[in-house]
């Protein structure tokens, strides 16, 4: 099976289940990646949590955009609209839920890298 078609299966709920599993699975991923982002940006102002927070952070990024692609993917193959049981507003819940872990991913990375510079070298 080719990741086009995982991406779309997973979109309009897979072999099994009804039309919200893909988006629970948005979620899933949205929610999980603002945890690991939320952790990645803990660790980040810390001196020796520097090479943890740069891993946690690509993580976040990547689980957000997954989430956000599959959120996305959904709303776009999902027929009906909101109320329907189909899943629509689940999925639109994600795309922000999934953009946070981005964003949260991304000021960890920066964050990271602010805290590995040396004092000396840092401009006054």
């Amino acid at each position: 099976m080719s990741a086009s078609a995982a991406l779309m299966a997973a979109a309009e709920g897979g072999v099994i289940g009804d039309g919200r599993t893909g988006a629970n699975l948005a979620l899933g991923a949205g929610l999980l990646g603002l945890a690991v982002g939320r952790l990645a940006l803990a660790r980040a102002g810390r001196r020796a949590g520097g090479r943890n927070a740069r891993i946690g952070g690509m993580s976040a990024i990547a689980v957000g955009l997954a989430g956000t692609v599959l959120a996305l993917l959904h709303v776009a193959t999902t027929g009906g609209g909101p109320g329907t049981g189909n899943g629509l507003l689940g999925a639109v819940v994600a795309i922000p839920l999934g953009l946070g872990a981005v964003l949260l991913g991304r000021r960890a990375l920066t964050r990271g890298h602010r805290a590995d510079r040396p004092a000396d070298r840092m401009s006054v």
